[in-house]
């Protein structure tokens, strides 16, 4: 059983797959949808809307965290080569920045929330645009280190254990 924890699969994981991606899709849902209630909510005045958005920026708060455990744990195991070592680095950058906005913003809201639950101020949701843009830049990143780098992909996870990449 030990075993199966300290081997590596294809993926050089000890897991049969990234967790990483699974994780941060939700958390990449959870604050679109967050915005995109509170917008529907601040013009149409249905304040449930706000609680849906609320709960939301609140739960992803929390899986940004998991999400930053897991891809900080696969990309150590990640053996970037030279060429997507940069791109990998900022996504780590952005990635912790986010976790930063997002918990700041959840307890912005929060304190919005508990002086009125009814109404959002429009700069809560210039906020959240600025949000849902830096998760987009963060989404690109991503997609770069899978797509285009290919890391955890067998092909690429065998090319660096031969020494084809540096």
């Amino acid at each position: 059983m030990l075993d199966f924890f300290t081997s590596l699969n294809d993926h050089n994981l000890p897991y049969p797959d990234t967790l990483h991606p699974i994780v941060v899709h939700f958390v990449i849902a959870m604050v679109v949808f967050a915005f995109f209630c509170d917008v529907l909510g601040y013009f149409t005045g249905k304040a449930r809307l706000f609680e849906v958005g609320w709960w939301n920026m609140f739960v992803a708060t929390i899986a940004i965290f998991v999400a930053i455990i897991f891809g900080q744990f696969e990309a150590g195991l990640a053996q970037p080569y030279d060429v997507a070592k940069s791109v990998l680095n900022i996504h780590t950058l952005i990635g912790w920045s986010l976790s930063g906005i997002i918990a700041a913003i959840t307890a912005w809201r929060y304190v919005i929330r508990s002086h009125n639950p009814q109404k959002l101020p429009i700069h809560y949701l210039a906020a959240g645009f600025i949000l849902v843009a830096i998760v987009g830049v963060q989404v690109y990143f991503g997609d770069q280190l899978v797509w285009v780098y290919g890391l955890h992909t067998v092909p690429v996870v065998e090319a660096v254990k031969d020494g084809m990449l540096p």
